[in-house]
């Protein structure tokens, strides 16, 4: 009789499969993660959320992507980018953020239980038409303070994701790379004038996603998201996790809160 696949349970939600996938490209797909009942109601507080524009949030011309608003007064000025600080908007973001089976499967990806962080990511990601910037190639990591570059993101999928929304695109195995300061330009996205770049580059691939579905990437690993050429905002809930041996570096904005253990 021929060996069965290891199976997942709620305790360790990865089987050995997807914790070798996530070694080698960066990045993993769990489908179906969410229940829809969950979904809905993190979409419905996220579209409630926008409708009020509830603070704390970042706006398109804040953060001052190529074809964003230029001011506040233009066109499209408070189209918002970010609901920040998900953590503390209640439920059901609270208890998502928190979820024992998230927290359970990037502890089998780290070797550990995990943190929360509260100052990055920490959001639901809102990509609007017309106003909705695309985000060049670029690590999480390049603002992060940490003793290592080794944090998971979770990103959860609330509306069907796809290339024309505004996907994210991953480059496989690119968070083992080791790149010097000269293929980066000033705001640390990948220059795409270098040929050796583009290289790298056309390796990419869509991470198509459906409601309910979590994407799972490391901190290091490239990743992008074209403009949304739909007529719907697209909406995701992106959260942050690191091991305890993996501090913040005091004084920076990595430590500026106090993370909770979650797992």
């Amino acid at each position: 009789m021929s060996a069965s696949a290891p199976t997942a349970t709620h305790a360790h939600p990865l089987s050995d499969e997807q914790q070798a996938f996530f070694k080698e490209h960066g990045y993993v797909v769990l489908r179906g993660f969410v229940s829809q009942q969950v979904s809905a109601a993190l979409l419905a507080a996220a579209q409630d959320g926008l409708a009020r524009a509830a603070a704390p949030v970042e706006l398109e011309t804040d953060v001052g992507y190529a074809g964003a608003p230029l001011s506040r007064e233009a066109e499209g000025g408070h189209t918002v980018r970010r609901l920040l600080d998900a953590d503390s908007r209640g439920t059901p973001y609270t208890e998502w953020a928190r979820d024992p089976r998230v927290a359970a499967a990037i502890a089998q990806l780290i070797g550990s239980p995990v943190h929360l962080s509260l100052a990055h990511h920490n959001c639901v990601m809102t990509k609007h038409p017309a106003f909705g910037t695309a985000t060049h190639w670029h690590r999480d990591s390049r603002y992060w303070s940490f003793a290592r570059n080794e944090l998971v993101s979770s990103w959860l999928a609330l509306v069907e994701e796809t290339v024309d929304n505004g996907c994210l695109w991953v480059i496989p195995g690119s968070h083992t790379l080791d790149l010097p300061a000269d293929r980066f330009d000033a705001k640390l996205f990948l220059r795409q004038d270098l040929p050796e770049n583009r290289a790298l580059i056309d390796t990419a691939r869509p991470v198509p996603l459906l409601p309910g579905d979590v994407l799972l990437f490391h901190c290091n690993t490239f990743h992008a998201a074209r403009a949304n050429q739909t007529g719907a905002v697209k909406f995701s809930a992106v959260f942050t996790y690191y091991g305890p041996d993996n501090h913040p570096l005091p004084g920076t904005r990595s430590s500026a809160r106090p993370d909770p253990l979650v797992g």
